[in-house]
């Protein structure tokens, strides 16, 4: 299998099973069944890559830590806030490491993309802003509409977010693409 579609595969599979789980069963069935799925995900991609790699980890960690007092204390808004708490995170990493000139989308996307620093310290600032944005976004969402709205938002509105947000990021990346000819 392709290595990025595995990896998609294993980034989204724990969240359509929690989306389902959730239509059948609810969202405490869904957030145990999101628990197990996101445990499963980082197991089976670290016996097919021997790596763990950050953000799913991160991920993990908080899905544990934020479903685990979602069930023990019988309360949604726990796997809700874990979503803010998850970007904002992503967020102050990506923005944070700017002031120690740290560049961390770097690691993630050096694989995908050869940018000039330029374009690194922009593509840091503006994904940095994207999950800080996100985080509020989904304090709005979760707030003020149902659970079952919610679940939607997480699960098709942050994901379609995400992937216009990339998308978008096309004429950027071109522009400050190093070309490996010159």
């Amino acid at each position: 299998m392709n290595p990025q579609i595995r990896r998609l595969a294993l980034d989204l599979g724990p969240l359509i099973l929690f989306f389902a789980a959730f239509q059948y069963a609810g969202i405490f069935a869904a957030t145990a069944i999101f628990m197990v799925a996101v445990l499963t995900s980082l197991a089976i991609g670290w016996h097919l890559e021997k790596k763990l790699s950050p953000i799913p980890l991160i991920t993990a960690i908080l899905v544990m830590i934020f479903g685990g007092l979602t069930l023990y204390l019988h309360n949604d808004t726990f796997i809700k806030v874990k979503v803010t708490i998850l970007y904002v995170i992503f967020g102050m990493i990506l923005l944070g490491g700017l002031c120690f000139n740290r560049l961390f989308i770097k690691y993630i996307f050096a694989e995908a993309f050869d940018l000039t620093e330029k374009g690194w310290r922009g593509l840091t600032w503006r994904w940095g802003i994207f999950f800080l944005a996100l985080a509020a976004i989904n304090e709005a969402v979760w707030r003020s509409t149902s659970t079952a709205t919610w679940v939607s938002f997480k699960v098709w509105g942050i994901m379609s977010m995400i992937f216009l947000f990339a998308l978008a990021q096309t004429p950027f990346l071109l522009k400050h693409h190093i070309d490996p000819e010159h």
